[in-house]
């Protein structure tokens, strides 16, 4: 299990800080980015593949980025769907911070930054339903921990509601599809690129 998803990581300080510029969806992106949180350095393979296969957001609704780290999926999706509600949960503290910092540098007044139990919490206490999930999963936490974490927010996904995971293939991107129909998901393969799969998950029959 890979440390940096769980560790309670005190905020970065300013000499760890430093500057992405980052076009994503049509949108000049200015992130702050930091050690000790996930792709410290760069926009990682897979979150690039989600960002630019994932179809287009609805202009309202409630949005999720599950997984957030600094931002990037959380802080698009917010300035793609400005009259949306984007709620963007993580584990590790100092990725939460650096996403709050992101959301405020680019102008994203609709992005809500959580830790993700309490949100959960919250979530299920409200009777919250999310029109659309975007998320690369953190795979290395292990099969089990992963599988739990997808299915606790899947499981609060609109009557309408898409989910849209990126998933590397050599690293069980197809097994996922078939766990997530046996757990009653209507789960397929949306689109693959450069090793990875972007998986669609629907809400059961």
């Amino acid at each position: 299990m890979d440390e940096q998803y769980f560790t309670d990581h005190r905020p970065a300080a300013d000499e760890e800080l430093r500057t992405l510029l980052l076009d994503s969806r049509g949108h000049d992106l200015r992130m702050l980015v930091s050690p000790r949180v996930f792709s410290a350095s760069r926009l990682d393979l897979g979150t690039r593949q989600l960002l630019d296969l994932a179809p287009s957001l609805p202009d309202r609704g409630s949005l999720l980025d599950l997984g957030c780290g600094w931002g990037p999926i959380a802080v698009t999706m917010a300035l793609e769907s400005p009259g949306a509600a984007v709620l963007a949960v993580d584990v590790n503290s100092r990725a939460l911070d650096l996403t709050r910092r992101n959301a405020r540098a680019n102008g994203c007044e609709n992005l809500t930054v959580a830790p993700a139990d309490e949100a959960l919490a919250a979530s299920r206490e409200r009777g919250d339903r999310f029109d659309v999930i975007w998320s690369n999963p953190p795979v290395r936490i292990g099969k089990e921990a992963m599988h739990r974490l997808l299915d606790e927010w899947l499981s609060l996904l609109s009557e309408d509601g898409r989910a849209y995971l990126v998933v590397q293939r050599n690293l069980g991107a197809d097994s996922l599809i078939a766990w997530l129909c046996g757990r009653g998901y209507r789960a397929v393969k949306f689109a693959s690129k450069k090793g990875y799969r972007i998986i669609e998950v629907r809400p059961g029959a």
